[in-house]
């Protein structure tokens, strides 16, 4: 059988009394976008951490593309081929955005393609237009809207050159015009406009959220996490109406209308 293009398989990542990521598995395909959802607190954003190499799991292996990558360092796991955008945002907020962007450019995985010297500033202005920030180039970082500020993330991002690009929360804090502006930025990468290459495949993604309603436009495959566990997957309009999703957002209480998550 052959393996999945990324895995987890029994992730386990405790602190202290606190088991925040209990025995997950899940997996996910090339060019498959998955959306992984759950109430605050059910271990998502740890889930992430461990899959980025910003946190060590206590057991359990992560897989890309058939090779083990636990415990790698963050800046490994960048040039196989995976990166991140987080929550809090954290760009150099005295440089202009572009020289934000130009940094993961100096990436080996980056570097390798072309004649990188000569092309660092147009790559850094190509992902600054991907991400539909590409006329606040010369404005520092400090300047950005917090919108503005999330597609910078995602420029920084696909600036190296991501197989599997892992969002986390990305639509968290933003105007309804900034979400739909950062999820046609999405929807395009995903599909085949890839960033830095002729290939026709798109980005496989994992995007974080805790209200599906934000993800229903651009999800294949939904997984809900709860209390640390996987309690749920499948397609968004099957997963919407599992009884265990439905009492984890609501509780066992019986709740008026339609009793979908948000």
């Amino acid at each position: 059988m052959d393996s999945a293009f990324f895995e987890i398989e029994g992730l386990v990542k405790r602190f202290g009394g606190l088991t925040a990521v209990d025995g997950v598995s899940l997996s996910v395909d090339m060019s498959e976008v998955v959306g992984l959802i759950g109430p605050n607190g059910a271990g998502k954003s740890t889930l992430v951490k461990l899959a980025m190499g910003l946190l060590r799991p206590d057991r359990g292996s992560i897989r890309f593309r058939g090779r083990e990558i636990t415990g790698l360092p963050p800046w490994e796991i960048v040039n196989l081929g995976i990166a991140g955008t987080f929550q809090n945002t954290r760009p150099f907020r005295r440089m202009p955005i572009i020289a934000n962007v130009m940094v993961p450019c100096l990436a080996p995985r980056a570097r390798k393609r072309g004649e990188w010297v000569k092309r660092i500033e147009a790559k850094a202005r190509d992902a600054l237009e991907f991400a539909g920030i590409s006329d606040l180039a010369l404005e520092p970082a400090s300047h950005l809207s917090h919108g503005d500020l999330k597609r910078l993330e995602m420029a920084r991002a696909i600036a190296t050159e991501p197989d599997l690009l892992i969002l986390d929360e990305p639509f968290g804090g933003l105007n309804p015009s900034e979400s739909e502006l950062l999820a046609k930025s999405i929807k395009r990468l995903h599909k085949g406009g890839r960033f830095g290459r002729l290939h026709s495949e798109g980005v496989a993604m994992i995007i974080i959220d805790h209200k599906l309603s934000d993800l229903l436009p651009i999800v294949d495959r939904v997984i809900v996490m709860h209390f640390g566990r996987v309690i749920a997957s499948g397609l968004p309009q099957e997963v919407v109406n599992d009884p265990q999703v439905i009492e984890a957002y609501l509780g066992r209480e019986e709740v008026e209308g339609d009793g979908h998550p948000a």
